[in-house]
């Protein structure tokens, strides 16, 4: 007899200080670990960022106009979480 898991997922959640603004819950089969990172940075840019500040996050790292902004972060205790912004 087989055990049945209990379904995983990505829980995508955005705030504005404390206010959460977002809420999201997604299959894991249904986005990559790299696409899930690209839709953190767009969700970021778009809820938070002018658009100085997002051509600033994509500029080369290390030269006088390079901002972190947009960066992933990992941390992966106790769960797997992803953080930008």
């Amino acid at each position: 007899m087989r055990v049945k898991r209990a379904p995983r997922f990505w829980r995508i959640r955005g705030y504005d200080s404390m206010t959460r603004i977002h809420d999201a819950t997604i299959p894991i089969g249904l986005i990559t670990d790299n696409g899930l990172e690209d839709a953190l940075r767009a969700l970021t840019a778009r809820a938070g960022l002018d658009l100085a500040e997002i051509v600033d996050a994509y500029a080369k790292r290390g030269t006088r106009r390079y901002r972190p902004l947009l960066e992933v972060s990992r941390d992966s205790k106790p769960y797997l979480t992803l953080s930008c912004g």
